[in-house]
């Protein structure tokens, strides 16, 4: 499952340097409300569920990652704000003690890549296909009955190199391998490495998807949501 340790003290700097617009992430979720009990699956420094939490004051809010250094920065973000809360999770061994109507996963966890026309593909930071069974069977159990997952969409990856809002050059390097791809992120400061972070991406196509999905009582719902930013799934 990706660790994202290497990264978490420089990942505000980049997710903020063009790679999302937090705004818009919130309006896509928004559009699909209400919403009263929110998870969000990876929440990383919980860039996303600071623009939620200042949008709607009276819902409940959970964040889980695996990474507790993002959850030190999301912590110290997030403080202000009573109805959030955060929690260490492996999503394969979830725990919390409560159901959710509303989850969500916006390049966290789970997200599906989307290139043109073709059928979109899911992409999943958890290598191992049980521990990706599993990781849906434990949401399942901490969703009420039809709540909704919405899983975020992202276009194409590929090889890519930029100067960022501070001058540093942030790249990335796609391996495809027999599961899926890995993909090498890196920031450079000159010639000095500032950081590198490799994670291990597993791909399923749309069928297999929808299937592993299905099993786990999540049917996909054949909406379209506003500029296709979610695929939106519903508990049985």
């Amino acid at each position: 499952m990706g660790d994202y340790t290497n990264m978490s003290g420089y990942y505000d700097l980049i997710m903020t340097s063009g790679y999302y617009d937090y705004k818009k992430i919130v309006d896509g979720l928004l559009a699909h409300g209400p919403v009263h009990n929110v998870l969000e699956i990876g929440c990383g420094t919980g860039l996303i569920l600071e623009e939620l939490a200042k949008r709607q004051h009276n819902i409940s809010i959970t964040g889980i990652d695996l990474t507790q250094a993002m959850l030190d920065i999301a912590s110290h973000r997030l403080q202000t704000f009573k109805s959030v809360q955060l929690q260490q999770q492996n999503l394969t061994q979830l725990n919390l003690n409560q159901q959710f109507d509303f989850s969500f996963s916006y390049g966290g966890v789970w997200y599906f890549v989307i290139d043109g026309d073709e059928e979109p593909f899911l992409v999943s930071h958890i290598s191992d296909h049980a521990s990706n069974v599993a990781g849906f069977a434990k949401l399942a159990n901490h969703m009420t009955k039809g709540s909704k997952l919405l899983l975020g969409t992202q276009g194409p990856h590929f090889d890519y190199a930029k100067i960022i809002s501070n001058g540093f050059l942030y790249s990335q390097k796609i391996e495809p391998n027999g599961h899926g791809f890995i993909k090498h992120y890196y920031l450079d400061d000159g010639d000095k490495r500032l950081m590198s972070q490799t994670i291990d991406y597993r791909t399923y196509n749309f069928k297999e998807a929808c299937q592993m999905l299905e099993v786990n009582g999540f049917e996909y719902q054949d909406q379209p949501s506003p500029n296709r930013q979610f695929l939106v799934f519903q508990k049985k």
